[in-house]
């Protein structure tokens, strides 16, 4: 067993975990950010994405020991004080999912990008979501659910 510190949600967690726990699993099983979903375990699909110190990563392929001493948000920490963060009223008000599977991930992804670009273009908006799948949608109402959440200063 490793011991880890690391800040999850703005709450601050110490455990022991197996060296070979993903984090994905740890934050499911552990900590119950079932928001969090696991996909493909081969980090293709990023139905799992968070942020790692404010980076989006695929938490299927990062180890928990990886995350020591790290801040991580999942999809349950984006909201504040009972309101949806943009991004995700965003993909509501926009149907920017079907079944929702993807969704968590496709969210953590976009806030991600438009911390990077608070301007996307389509194309940029395309080019930034295309580690994260989707079987659903057709990604039409995806992207226009970030380019909306552009359009109100999301990831500002």
């Amino acid at each position: 067993m490793t011991k880890i510190n690391l800040t999850v949600d703005g709450a601050r967690v110490s455990d022991d975990v197996e060296p070979r726990m993903l984090l994905v699993q740890y934050l499911r099983e552990r900590l119950g950010k079932t928001g969090t979903v696991i996909g493909c375990d081969t980090s293709n699909c990023g139905a799992c994405t968070v942020h790692l110190n404010g980076r989006s990563v695929k938490s299927c392929n990062v180890l928990a020991v990886q995350a020591d001493g790290a801040e991580i948000t999942t999809i349950e920490g984006l909201a504040t004080d009972g309101e949806l963060h943009r991004v995700q009223a965003s993909f509501r008000e926009c149907h920017g999912l079907q079944c929702g599977f993807c969704t968590p991930g496709m969210i953590m992804q976009a806030v991600d990008l438009l911390n990077e670009n608070p301007h996307p273009s389509e194309a940029e908006v395309r080019q930034g979501m295309e580690g994260n799948l989707c079987r659903c949608t057709g990604y039409h109402n995806i992207v226009k659910s970030v380019l909306h959440a552009a359009g109100e200063g999301a990831g500002q």
